[in-house]
């Protein structure tokens, strides 16, 4: 099934969607909020399986037509979200454009970060930073939501905890970053708050998508009205969404509504193009001795959108533009 957010609150109010993005009915009867139905995601999944089938079969009650303007962040915030680095030729060219050698331990364990877990912004919000001269950059991504994961978990089991798939924007400010890893205590106001799609779709719901590790299809991402990727997103890592949760699951356990990334989407075959400015201008240095594509500037624009075998959009898009925090409304 598929699922949404009405811009309500903090929270949003929860409705199903159909299939083909078409309509939606509310859900509010069963659970109020996205948050609310992955806390009892046991006691309410079957109710809300029953509500999608029923708007799919043209046979559910108070159906209305899908509006994407009105649509939060699936989870504006939630108790967790992390990210990691796990497309290996992401990683190799931004390390490569730099001058660095890539972690001895590179294949043992994904590299894993925590980020911001509240105030998501919605698909069609501004994004707003305080100043162009931070090195904005976005990075195309599909996120799990999980549900309870307990502490201890094997990658194999780990993927059983998945509830939902997300789009995702995580956004990143490449004049911040270097100098806050060069303190060796990690990410912080590098990695300002980030952005998903308008629909969260279920493992069953994305068919042969999904083969139990990784979400297929391919990620076509726009910068400026340009596209610059079209990714095949279940290819080119060794590591899939149970290693992630299972690793950082060694010492924690983890709340429902958990938001797990692998990073930003990478192919070995460089046709493919890119899912972030950062690995562009990478290629470029690696080519040609120095970068020419403009990291992102007030008034720009960024569309990030993943599609099925089929060539139907499966989350709806993330398509923003860079604003200034300075500006008054």
């Amino acid at each position: 099934m598929k699922l949404a957010s009405l811009r309500s609150g903090r929270d949003g109010a929860l409705i199903v969607v159909s299939r083909d993005l078409e309509t939606a009915v509310s859900a509010s009867d069963i659970a109020p909020t996205m948050q609310v139905a992955l806390d009892n995601w046991e006691d309410v999944v079957d109710r809300l399986q029953g509500l999608s089938d029923a708007l799919n079969n043209d046979a559910a009650a108070n159906v209305f037509p899908l509006d994407m303007t009105v649509l939060s962040a699936p989870l504006p915030r939630t108790f967790q979200y992390l990210d990691g680095a796990c497309y290996l030729s992401h990683i190799r060219r931004n390390r490569e454009a730099r001058g660095e050698s890539l972690p001895d331990d590179l294949l043992q364990a994904p590299m894993v970060y925590q980020g911001i877990s509240h105030g998501f912004l919605g698909w069609n919000d501004p994004a707003p930073f305080p100043s162009e001269d931070i090195g904005i950059d976005f990075e195309g991504e599909i996120a799990a939501v999980t549900g309870d994961v307990p502490m201890g978990v094997s990658a194999e089991e780990a993927t059983s905890y998945i509830r939902l798939f997300v789009l995702l924007n995580d956004y990143s400010l490449r004049g911040i970053i270097p100098r806050e890893l060069k303190r060796t205590f990690g990410f912080l106001t590098g990695k300002p708050a980030s952005s998903l799609g308008p629909i969260a779709v279920t493992p069953d719901e994305l068919g042969d998508l999904w083969d139990g590790r990784l979400v297929g299809g391919k990620m076509k991402c726009d910068v400026r009205g340009k596209q610059v990727g079209h990714i095949n997103t279940g290819i080119d890592t060794p590591f899939h969404y149970g290693h992630m949760i299972a690793h950082v699951a060694q010492t924690r356990r983890f709340e429902p509504g958990t938001i797990v990334g692998l990073g930003t989407v990478s192919n070995e075959d460089e046709s493919a193009g890119c899912a972030c400015i950062g690995e562009i201008r990478a290629l470029e240095t690696i080519r040609n001795g120095k970068p020419e594509f403009e990291l992102l500037r007030f008034g720009d624009s960024v569309r990030i959108e993943h599609f099925d075998n089929a060539g139907r959009s499966v989350f709806g898009p993330i398509d923003q533009k860079i604003v200034s925090s300075r500006t008054k409304a």
